[in-house]
């Protein structure tokens, strides 16, 4: 399985483009307050059930009704598809959120542009996950030159556009990470000038700072994601994988983990089965380091991957502790 940043940084992008949300009579867009743009209601709903409630089997029957001629949809099946490793579905669906995504741009130039820089950016990232790195690199950097050129392109449309902002700026912010001599901070201070819904740009950044090691702002960011979507396990995850670094210099901060932890894991039936195996696996080392006791994390974590389903058990199936 890969390390959970990346599963947390490319599932979120992929799921974000795979990233409050605002009702209307037959179309809601959740990036929009004003001058909304028409986004399907099932995709909508998914969306919110995704980001704001971290309910990934919700989400799934929601954008199985979702238009087929929208884009976000397939995006955030990949972010699905991702999580639960389903390379073949991931492969499909970043194909179909590329080919809509192409037919869009000649009646909204802004989001058909958008998401056909997505589309290349999610068979780039699958490019990476599939395959070794000397073959897989070279096509992802193909790849990321269609990235930035159509992103390129939305931002002659509207350049402040809240959407355009947020996965753009999720973007910046993963490459000003992670190459040299790129300026994150710069990254992060388009991201909270421009994007929206706020409980995603909270996240986005929270994650940057968790990334750059700059603790006390990931926790902060962190908190004020709670804040607005206090429901979602991911955020939960997200504050006890920051407590459980804070840790280190810390001990007293690993129980503290250990409660955000427990209360990820509460609705991990709603959750991919490998996300909620990779949290567990956390939460049992994080316990080790609380009580000294021996434990098999990883043996603990493989019987949650070994179960049937692409779901996670309910809280009372998994492995005790």
């Amino acid at each position: 399985m890969k390390s959970t940043h990346s599963l947390i940084q490319i599932g979120t992008i992929g799921a974000l483009i795979i990233s409050l949300f605002t009702s209307g009579p037959v179309f809601a867009d959740p990036f929009r307050t004003t001058n909304p743009k028409t986004i399907d209601p099932s995709t909508e709903e998914a969306f919110t059930s995704i980001f704001q409630l971290g309910d990934y089997l919700k989400a799934q029957s929601q954008l199985q009704k979702a238009a087929k001629n929208e884009p976000l949809a397939f995006a955030l099946l990949t972010g699905i598809d991702y999580l639960n490793q389903d390379w073949k579905s991931f492969e499909q669906n970043a194909e179909r959120t590329l080919t809509v995504a192409q037919n869009l741009v000649k009646t909204d130039p802004l989001r058909g542009n958008l998401y056909v820089a997505v589309g290349h950016f999610l068979q780039g990232a699958y490019s990476v996950s599939i395959e070794d790195p000397i073959t897989g690199t070279p096509k992802a950097l193909i790849k990321l030159q269609q990235v930035l050129k159509y992103l390129d392109e939305a931002e002659k449309v509207a350049p402040n556009d809240p959407e355009f902002s947020l996965i753009k700026g999720y973007m910046d912010v993963m490459l000003a990470i992670n190459l040299p001599f790129s300026d994150a901070r710069q990254s992060i201070d388009r991201l909270e000038k421009n994007a929206s819904p706020s409980y995603l740009v909270h996240r986005g950044i929270a994650l940057a700072y968790r990334d750059l090691n700059q603790l006390d702002k990931a926790l902060e960011y962190t908190e004020r994601a709670l804040n607005l979507t206090p429901r979602n396990p991911e955020i939960h995850y997200l504050k006890a994988q920051i407590l459980n670094l804070q840790a280190q210099k810390n001990p007293a901060l690993f129980i503290t983990a250990a409660q955000s932890y427990q209360t990820a894991l509460q609705l991990s039936e709603q959750l991919p089965k490998g996300l909620v195996a990779q949290i567990f696996s956390e939460h049992c080392s994080n316990q080790t380091r609380i009580d000294n006791q021996p434990r098999t994390c990883n043996v603990l974590r493989d019987q949650i991957i070994q179960l049937p389903g692409v779901w996670g058990p309910k809280t009372k199936d998994l492995p005790k502790l």
